[in-house]
């Protein structure tokens, strides 16, 4: 009867039995950890059971199409209005404290070990969803990824294409132009910084594309990259979102984004709780600054 080959392995050298295991449970092994949040030993995640639940966990009562709270999970008069190019958007949670925080470490202090703990945040909110055929990060310009040394967007894409076995298409989507950071801009100005500064190439089979973002705020810029993806063949496309700016919230910070961007204002360093039990479970800021709107 054959078989698959045998290869022999020797005990010792670079690719001797010894080693391999000892690289594979290197691997494996990830020393215990505390909280992120509230600084509690938690083992190998990043959040502790109490902090991960009282994240602001998006509901089911929102519009299919922007996300936004609607009554019941009905279509919103404003999609119903005007509907958005996107066929349904999944955010996983609202973008406030201490979500606002974390995301703002993750994207412009690079602290990309928090990229596992987004990626599971969206699977979990689409994981009874309709898989799409592959997923496309939203692009960044040539500038930015430059400054940045990554898109925090693939990052989140390739935790979930991992996960879900979906195809990550880094490459489909390009961004042209220089402007201004969405962040930077009142609502009323977003959708025209954007227009035309998305250009997507994709295969003939790619017919339901997910668009993985971190933060959907005006939607403007989402909704550009949507009607560029339908205009290279895409006949369904989603957003997957991590987070959500309510729309109460987002016309608030709007209007201070400038400046908040400009003085180069951060959250402030979370405090952890001095219980080391984690009975109180108080998520502390010390001296918290605002925090300059991380959206699209």
């Amino acid at each position: 009867m054959n078989g698959p080959p045998v290869v022999a392995i020797e005990a010792n050298g670079p690719d001797g039995a010894l080693s391999v295991l000892w690289r594979l449970a290197r691997r494996l092994w990830v020393p215990p950890q505390d909280c992120r949040l509230c600084g509690v030993r938690c083992g190998r995640t990043m959040l502790c059971p109490a902090c991960f639940d009282a994240l602001p966990h998006a509901t089911a009562h929102v519009c299919p199409l922007c996300a936004l709270p609607s009554p019941a999970g009905a279509v919103c008069g404003a999609c119903r209005r005007q509907p958005p190019p996107l066929d349904a958007v999944h955010a996983a949670l609202d973008y406030r404290w201490p979500v606002d925080g974390l995301v703002h470490s993750f994207k412009y202090r690079g602290e990309l070990g928090l990229a596992p703990l987004f990626g599971a945040l969206v699977a979990q909110r689409v994981g009874q969803s309709p898989m799409p055929d592959a997923l496309v990060p939203v692009p960044i310009s040539r500038r930015r990824l430059r400054e940045r040394g990554f898109n925090q967007s693939v990052e989140i894409a390739r935790q979930l294409a991992r996960r879900l076995g979906l195809p990550l298409l880094a490459g489909a989507a390009g961004r042209s132009g220089n402007g201004p950071a969405q962040a930077t801009l009142p609502w009323a100005q977003r959708a025209a910084n954007v227009a035309g500064t998305f250009h997507c190439r994709l295969d003939t089979a790619c017919r339901h594309v997910a668009l993985v973002d971190d933060v959907m705020t005006s939607g403007a810029t989402v909704h550009e990259l949507a009607r560029a993806l339908r205009a290279a063949g895409a006949t369904r496309v989603v957003g997957w979102i991590l987070a959500r700016t309510p729309a109460a919230h987002g016309a608030a910070v709007a209007s201070t984004a400038s400046a908040s961007a400009s003085a180069g204002l951060v959250p402030a360093s979370t405090v952890r709780s001095p219980d080391p039990s984690g009975a109180a479970r108080t998520l502390l800021h010390a001296g918290r600054q605002p925090v300059p709107p991380c959206s699209t």
